[in-house]
C-alpha cells in the first residue's frame, strides 16, 4: 500500500507593504496654482464690493467655474507608489495601476505609463523639461571631462540609474524600477481602475452653466 504524496506547503502571501507612498508631485504646479487662486480671489472681491448690476453675480459664477479648473490643473495632480500598486491623480481622472498591470513608463516630451491592456495615461504631476534635460546633460559632460578613463555618461539616459538626469526622468526611472521590482507580488496583481473627478468636473460645469445663463440674460 502506498502513502500519499506529502502535499506541497501552501506559498506564504506577500507581505503587507511596508512603507507610505512616495509622493510625486511638481512644485512649481502647486505655486503656480496658490498664485492663481489668489489673483482670481482679488478679482472677485474687487467685483463684489465695486461691482455694480450682474457684476457680482458674474463673478461668484466665474469663481465657480475657475477655482475648480485651477485645482485640477495645478494642485491636484499627484502620483502615489508603494509596493503594490501605481496611483495616478491627474485633472479629470484617478487611475490605480497593480504594478503587474504596467508594461513601462517612459518620459519623451511627456511622462507615460503603459499597461499590458494597451492603454496609456499621461502622468500630470512628473512634468518633462527639455531646459532641465540640457542642464544634466551639461553636466554630466563636465563630470566626463575630468573622468580620463570614460566611466561618466555624457547622456541623460533615464534607463541608466548612474546619469545625471532631470528631475522628471530621475521619477521616471525610480518608477520604473518599482514596477519591475514588484510585478510578481501577489499584492500587485490586477486591472487597472479608472475613477472620473466628479468633484471636479461637477462644480466646473455648474460654474459655466450659471455664467452662460447670467451673460445670455443681462
Amino acid at each position: 500500500m502506498t502513502s500519499p504524496a506529502p502535499s506541497e506547503p501552501n506559498r506564504e502571501p506577500d507581505p503587507e507593504p511596508t512603507s507610505d507612498d512616495r509622493v510625486f508631485r511638481s512644485n512649481a504646479g502647486i505655486a503656480a496654482g496658490v498664485f492663481l487662486l489668489a489673483l482670481v480671489l482679488v478679482f472677485v472681491i474687487d467685483a463684489l464690493t465695486r461691482g455694480e448690476g450682474r457684476a457680482p453675480w458674474l463673478a461668484l459664477a466665474g469663481l465657480v467655474l475657475v477655482v475648480p479648473l485651477i485645482i485640477a490643473f495645478t494642485l491636484r495632480p499627484a502620483v502615489y507608489a508603494n509596493e503594490d500598486r501605481l496611483r495616478i491623480r491627474n485633472p479629470f481622472r484617478s487611475i490605480l495601476l497593480p504594478w503587474a498591470a504596467v508594461a513601462d513608463l517612459r518620459a519623451g516630451y511627456s511622462s507615460e505609463v503603459f499597461t499590458h491592456a494597451g492603454a496609456t495615461y499621461q502622468l500630470w504631476a512628473v512634468p518633462v523639461s527639455l531646459r532641465q534635460r540640457k542642464k544634466a546633460a551639461r553636466q554630466a559632460a563636465r563630470a566626463s571631462q575630468d573622468d580620463p578613463l570614460g566611466r561618466t555618461s555624457v547622456s541623460a539616459d533615464v534607463r541608466d540609474s548612474g546619469a545625471r538626469v532631470a528631475p522628471g526622468d530621475r521619477t521616471v526611472a525610480d518608477l520604473r524600477e518599482m514596477s519591475e521590482r514588484y510585478a510578481g507580488r501577489a499584492g500587485a496583481q490586477g486591472e487597472a481602475q479608472v475613477r472620473w473627478a466628479y468633484e471636479i468636473i461637477a462644480p466646473a460645469v455648474v460654474g459655466l452653466v450659471l455664467f452662460v445663463v447670467l451673460a445670455a440674460t443681462g
